[in-house]
C-alpha cells in the first residue's frame, strides 16, 4: 500500500508518497482502510519543524483520518470488519482529564499518522462514525471538532443556551467551533480580515462578524455586542498578537480557550485583568477518544455537516498542504484517499 513520509523539519517539499510494507495484526489491531484525511495547522508546524515535539526519523504525517475496518487482530471486540471508524488524536487518552501517561504520542506527531491507504490503530483508540457523516466531513472531527467541543463545552466554565462565544478567525477549529456553538443554541461572533469570509460565516448562521482590519480594537466591538458583557467562551488561535484582546473581550467569569498561536506564542498578559473580573485562561491541547465520541453523536442528533473548503485526491498531498499554508481557506481542507 501506499503511504506520505515526511521528516519533520524539513518542509512540504520533502513529503514524498511511498510504498509501504504491510504487517501481521498484533492483538487487539485494527486495519483501516483510510478513505479521507483533513489537514490541521499543526501538520504544517511538523513540515515546518515547529511542533511540540520532534522525531529524527520519517513518519506518515496527519492526525485526522476516517476509514473502514478491513480486518481485526486477535481479540478486538469493540469494532468489525466493514465498521466506519475515525482514529482518536491521542491514542492512549481514553477519556478523563489529561495526563502525560495520556497523551505520550499524538498520531502525525511523534508517531506514523493517518495520509496512508491503510493504517493500523489499536482498537481503543477508534471512534465509529454515525451514518449522518460522511467520510470526508468526519475526518474532520478528531483535531478541530474534538478542540472546539473541549474548549465550548469542557474546559470552559460551564456554558447554556444563549451565552456567547467569540471565534477567532475562519480556519478549521473556528469554523467548525461555530457550527457546533450554533447548533448548541449559543450565540457567535466571529473575527476575519476578509469581507468575503466573514459574510460565508453569515451564511452558516453566525449572530455577528468582525473584520479585524478595519475594526482593529475588535474586542470593543465584542463587548459592544454584547451590551458589555463580553463573550462566556473565546477560542484563541492568534497568538501573542490577540491574546490581549480576547481576555479584554471575554465575560466576567469567562474563558479564554488558547488553541494555538498562529502569531506564535509569548506576549505578556496582565493577571489583573483575569483576577479583577475572574477570568480563566486555559489550553486546549485537542483531547480525548471520549470527547471524539461526544461530539460525532452531536453531529448525529443536529445534522451538523462540517464546512469543507476544498478536496484534494491523494496523489496531490502537496498541493493540498500549500493550499492550507496560504490561508485561503474557509473551513476545512480535506485529502480524498481514494482518489
Amino acid at each position: 500500500m501506499r503511504a506520505y513520509q515526511i521528516l519533520p523539519g524539513a518542509n512540504i517539499d520533502a513529503l514524498q508518497c511511498i510504498d509501504y510494507p504491510d504487517r501481521e495484526l498484533a492483538p487487539f489491531e485494527v486495519r483501516i482502510r483510510v478513505h479521507a484525511v483533513s489537514l490541521n495547522y499543526r501538520d504544517l508546524m511538523v513540515a515546518s519543524g515547529n511542533y511540540l515535539v520532534t522525531v529524527d526519523d520519517p513518519i506518515i504525517p496527519c492526525s485526522d483520518g476516517a476509514g473502514e475496518v478491513l480486518a481485526v487482530g486477535p481479540g478486538v471486540t469493540r469494532v468489525q470488519v466493514g465498521d466506519r471508524v475515525a482514529g482518536s488524536f491521542f491514542p492512549h487518552w481514553i477519556d478523563g482529564m489529561t495526563s502525560a501517561d495520556k497523551i505520550r504520542h499524538a498520531l502525525g506527531g511523534d508517531i506514523d499518522g493517518m495520509l496512508a491507504e491503510e493504517v493500523v490503530l489499536h482498537e481503543e483508540a477508534l471512534a465509529k462514525i454515525p451514518a449522518s457523516l460522511s467520510f470526508v466531513e468526519a475526518s474532520t472531527m478528531p483535531c478541530a471538532g474534538v478542540t472546539a467541543w473541549n474548549a465550548i463545552f469542557v474546559s470552559s466554565n460551564q456554558v447554556k443556551p444563549g451565552d456567547t462565544v467569540l471565534l477567532l478567525g475562519t480556519g478549521g477549529v473556528s469554523v467548525l467551533g461555530m457550527q457546533i456553538a450554533k447548533a448548541a443554541g449559543l450565540r457567535t461572533i466571529i473575527t476575519s480580515s476578509s469581507d468575503d469570509k466573514l459574510q460565508r460565516a453569515r451564511d452558516l448562521g453566525a449572530h455577528h462578524t468582525i473584520n479585524y482590519q478595519t475594526v482593529p480594537e475588535w474586542h470593543e466591538e465584542v463587548l459592544a455586542l454584547t451590551q458589555g458583557r463580553g463573550a462566556n467562551v473565546v477560542l484563541e488561535v492568534g497568538g501573542k498578537g490577540t491574546v490581549n484582546r480576547s481576555v479584554s473581550a471575554a465575560s466576567m467569569g469567562g474563558t479564554i480557550a488558547i488553541i494555538g498561536g498562529v502569531s506564535g506564542f509569548g506576549g505578556e498578559v496582565n493577571p489583573a485583568s483575569l483576577l479583577a473580573s475572574a477570568k480563566r485562561m486555559v489550553g486546549i491541547f485537542v483531547g480525548s477518544r471520549g470527547m471524539l465520541e461526544d461530539v460525532m453523536r452531536f453531529a448525529e442528533v443536529t445534522g451538523l455537516k462540517p464546512v469543507i473548503d476544498r478536496v484534494f485526491p491523494f496523489g496531490q498531498a502537496q498541493e493540498a498542504y500549500r493550499y492550507m499554508e496560504s490561508g485561503s481557506h474557509f473551513g476545512k481542507v480535506v485529502i480524498d484517499v481514494t482518489k
